[in-house]
């Protein structure tokens, strides 16, 4: 008996040249679309921990070290800030700098010698910076769910609490259509419903047929023999598993591979037959589709990845490595950054580069 899953399709007599039928191509495109939507859901499900791993091992580390890098970086542009020898524009270039550096430090640590040099270098105190932008996004929150009063924390449950609220009223009121359509639907209408109705249970009725056949086979307390009781409740499971599932198309794999059925029942399936399972299939691979997209989500609101960006298993991989790399190198020039900032006569082309490269930034962000 073959132990591997054997792949259920339709081929064509052969001993007569007829194509295959509407329904029977039908068939055979969804058991190939879901086996290429299981590859990848089986992908991402071996991905995602090697990911994350890495993550954890290589960069993780790099990011810490690099934060502690720009925090000496703040430190040693404050102590070359006193040297003589700097001009106003030197000067001005080194405010600059500690601020964009510091800032954001700032927002994931509590520092006190940090946030001392900020506003050393800064036009406005750091807390009172943070306050106003605080003050800015109540506002904000307030103009738009007209909240008038309360701390932001106030302001951010209330607004929670109105979308929740908006939300419920949405469903309520599409409860509400829902069932004035209902009263208002024809007899031709109720009729074509009523019919939707029987398919959906001869639907099921089709899934808990194949189901039963391999239930009264491998039930495991009709069986005598330890060994084989064993075997048969290890099978037994995993026709459980995808009975649950409603996985059709895996409870005909396990037909085939337990030998229940051969290749000519799977090719001589009537059309009314292959009008159900193909309904089901194409259940089937709309909820694989929906389950790798919510995978998909997931990982990247983990990982902080923008939520438009396009990931597979591959990209991932490649795309965690170029991020190391690039850490890395940023290490390596901070370093290098690090040590110019000790004396003038190597400081002074430090600041140039960080001009120009201001400068760029600048123009990049023109609004043309």
């Amino acid at each position: 008996m073959n132990s591997h899953r054997r792949s259920v399709s339709i081929a064509p007599a052969a001993d007569r040249a007829a194509p295959l039928s509407k329904g029977q191509k039908t068939f055979n495109d969804l058991v190939e679309r879901i086996g290429k939507q299981r590859a990848r859901l089986l992908a991402w499900e071996t991905a995602i921990p090697q990911y994350q791993q890495k993550y954890l091992t290589d960069l993780l580390p790099e990011l810490t070290l690099l934060g502690d890098l720009q925090v000496q970086l703040v430190h040693a542009l404050d102590r070359a800030s006193c040297e003589q020898g700097l001009g106003k524009g030197d000067r001005r270039i080194i405010d600059a700098l500690i601020v964009d550096l510091a800032g954001p430090l700032l927002l994931e640590r509590d520092d006190a010698e940090l946030k001392a040099v900020f506003n050393r270098h800064s036009e406005a105190d750091f807390d009172q910076q943070k306050a106003l932008a605080a003050e800015d996004m109540k506002s904000m929150l307030e103009d738009v769910f007209g909240i008038e009063s309360g701390s932001l924390d106030d302001v951010l449950e209330a607004a929670d609490a109105e979308v929740t609220e908006k939300s419920r009223q949405r469903d309520v009121e599409k409860e509400a259509r829902a069932a004035s359509r209902q009263k208002r639907k024809s007899p031709k209408q109720r009729a074509l419903e009523a019919q939707r109705e029987g398919e959906a249970e001869l639907v099921s009725l089709s899934i808990r047929e194949v189901y039963r056949k391999l239930a009264s086979a491998l039930h495991p307390d009709r069986e005598t023999d330890p060994e084989e009781r064993g075997r048969k409740t290890l099978l037994m499971q995993r026709v459980n598993a995808a009975y649950a599932q409603k996985n059709l198309l895996q409870l005909l794999e396990l037909q085939l591979e337990l030998e229940h059925i051969d290749q000519s029942a799977i090719n001589n399936l009537s059309e009314d037959r292959l009008r159900y399972y193909n309904k089901i299939l194409k259940d089937q691979l709309a909820e694989l589709a929906q389950e790798i997209e919510r995978i998909e989500l997931d990982f990247k609101a983990r990982f902080d990845l923008p939520p438009f960006e396009q990931v597979s298993p591959k990209s991932i991989a490649r795309d965690l490595a170029l991020d190391i790399a690039g850490v890395e190198r940023s290490i390596r020039q901070l370093k290098s950054d690090v040590r110019a900032c000790g004396n003038v006569t190597t400081l002074k082309p430090l600041l140039a580069r960080w001009r120009r490269e201001r400068k760029a930034a600048e123009f990049d962000n023109l609004p043309f």
